[in-house]
């Protein structure tokens, strides 16, 4: 058996790619357009690995309601070079840090669609630094 991919399903995909691209710093591998089926597939991987490992679907048809985030689904995990840098730089692009990374190990946001994403220092904790080490939770993770 082999690992694929986890699915989210995006309501804007423009912002969901400005998200997970040019702010937590994903790379897209692949994608599809399906006008048949009215939907697109994009395949996302962290940088370097290139194989997929979130497919992104937006279907072309607005939903009635924003799609609900089962109890089941848990969170995206990546391992990063530099969580100080990456929140610094999800703050810039306007992404509330719901966790920050006071430990100067684990952080989590959520993207636009409200899929929560955890992201660990690579290596382990770096020394707590202003102005995670003070900054509070926000909302839910």
């Amino acid at each position: 058996m082999k690992y694929l991919h986890t699915m989210v399903r995006v309501t804007d995909l423009d912002a969901s790619l400005n998200f997970y691209c040019n702010l937590l710093g994903l790379e897209v591998v692949g994608r599809r357009d399906y006008d048949a089926g009215r939907f697109t597939l994009v395949f996302l991987s962290a940088p370097g690995d290139g194989a997929a490992q979130v497919e992104l679907t937006y279907n072309w048809d607005p939903e009635p309601q924003p799609y609900g985030i089962g109890r089941a689904f848990g969170h995206l995990a990546y391992e990063v070079d530099d969580i100080y840098g990456l929140c610094a730089r999800l703050m810039a692009g306007g992404v509330t840090i719901n966790r920050p990374p006071r430990d100067g190990r684990m952080a989590f946001v959520r993207s636009p669609d409200r899929i929560s994403i955890e992201l660990l220092q690579k290596g382990g904790a770096r020394p707590p630094q202003e102005p995670w080490a003070s900054m509070p939770n926000t909302g839910e993770w």
